[in-house]
């Protein structure tokens, strides 16, 4: 895994390969293209918590060497000051972008990075709940700008597409998730791909502990679940 600034680090298997595209076929490309792009290139990636834009960000960072993945959410308390610098960044990828609306330092100095990329023709990546038009901006210079970047929506996967995804990023691991495993899980854990996943990564850590396959017995001794 990569260190980033502030002890940020990349999950490492947030990669293109692990993404479940599903109904998100034009998202998934036009970020592709922004990480491909040779010069200036930007854009906004919008969804609902679990649709995958943390994952997105984190593979454009695992492709492009010397770029960064900042989750806002987690960086309010170092202030404003946490953006300075990284425009000289490969590509500037920032999460939660949702929670600086409305608070004009942090408006400012994101105004201030995005000039700053533009300048050095360089890449920048913005992730929220929402498209812009919809957050509460307070500075209607970056209002405007964030607005006409290109906007690409993530689509939340059905309970299918969830096993599928759970099966694949289980794969990349050397596991075999079957059918009814993933199955009994989406019925006893909520059914948000965060929740899934962080399920997925302590069921691994017991596998390989205990040199046991992902059975439902299994998974039931791991997690304290009652037999049914």
């Amino acid at each position: 895994m990569k260190q980033l600034p502030l002890g940020v680090r990349l999950h490492d298997r947030a990669i293109w390969a692990s993404f479940q595209v599903a109904g998100s076929q034009q998202a998934v490309q036009g970020v592709k293209q922004l990480a491909d792009a040779p010069a200036t290139s930007m854009g906004w990636l919008w969804g609902a918590g679990g649709s995958g834009k943390s994952h997105l960000l984190q593979a454009v960072c695992a492709q492009l060497p010397g770029s960064g993945y900042f989750p806002l959410q987690q960086m309010l308390s170092f202030g404003p000051a946490v953006l300075e610098g990284i425009e000289a960044l490969c590509c500037v990828c920032l999460d939660d972008v949702q929670v600086l609306a409305g608070q004009p330092d942090w408006e400012a100095a994101l105004f201030r990075l995005y000039v700053e990329i533009e300048a050095r023709q360089g890449r920048l990546l913005l992730a929220a709940d929402q498209p812009a038009v919809a957050l509460p901006w307070a500075l209607a210079d970056l209002r405007s700008r964030c607005m006409a970047l290109p906007h690409w929506g993530l689509q939340l996967l059905d309970e299918a597409q969830q096993r599928v995804a759970l099966q694949t990023r289980a794969r990349l691991r050397g596991l075999e998730l079957p059918d009814e495993t993933a199955v009994y899980l989406q019925r006893h854990y909520p059914r948000d791909m965060n929740s899934l996943m962080s399920l997925l990564d302590t069921l691994d850590l017991a596998s390989l502990a205990e040199q046991r396959r992902l059975t439902v017995p299994f998974i039931r001794a791991v997690l304290s679940l009652p037999n049914e």
